[in-house]
């Protein structure tokens, strides 16, 4: 399955599962990150440590590897 991590720059994806322990999955569903949610890939970092994504009209910035937890699909 497709994590948010693997996504390009402006891809737009809709979350699928969260693959996180519970406190990751709190703040996730806190920031809107949730099943059915769509997601628009802004920037990575330089070193693709970090990636900017807009969830709604709110823009958020997740380490990779909690981008790897988030499986996505393409729409």
């Amino acid at each position: 399955m497709k994590t948010l991590k693997d996504c390009k720059k402006a891809c737009r994806v809709k979350v699928v599962k969260l693959n996180a322990d519970t406190d990751l999955k709190q703040r996730l569903i806190s920031f809107g990150i949730m099943k059915e949610t769509i997601i628009e890939v802004i920037e990575y970092s330089p070193t693709k440590s970090t990636i900017e994504i807009k969830v709604g009209k709110m823009k958020i910035a997740l380490r990779a590897n909690e981008a790897q937890k988030i499986e996505v699909e393409k729409i």
